[in-house]
């Protein structure tokens, strides 16, 4: 099923890295919010940084919210 937002990072990997996808293409992993803000800059939305990044509708996390960088519960799936 697809995502109706255009970003969707996913559950932290065993290193801690999450998958950022936006508009349908893997950006590569992000560590933080800051690389994910990073990732969205670079596809062409430059106004954001990591506030816009953690209070946007545009992002669809899974496996938790933009706090959650460590594997763990809820962090499965994708």
């Amino acid at each position: 099923m697809s995502s109706a937002r255009p970003v969707v990072v996913y559950p932290p990997d065993e290193d801690g890295g999450r998958r950022v996808r936006i508009d349908g293409i893997i950006s590569g992993r992000a560590f933080s919010v800051r690389d994910v803000a990073a990732f969205m800059q670079v596809a062409g939305r430059q106004e954001f940084d990591e506030m816009d990044v953690v209070r946007t509708d545009l992002i669809e996390w899974r496996g938790g919210g933009p706090d959650q960088w460590a594997p763990g519960p809820g962090a499965t799936g994708g």
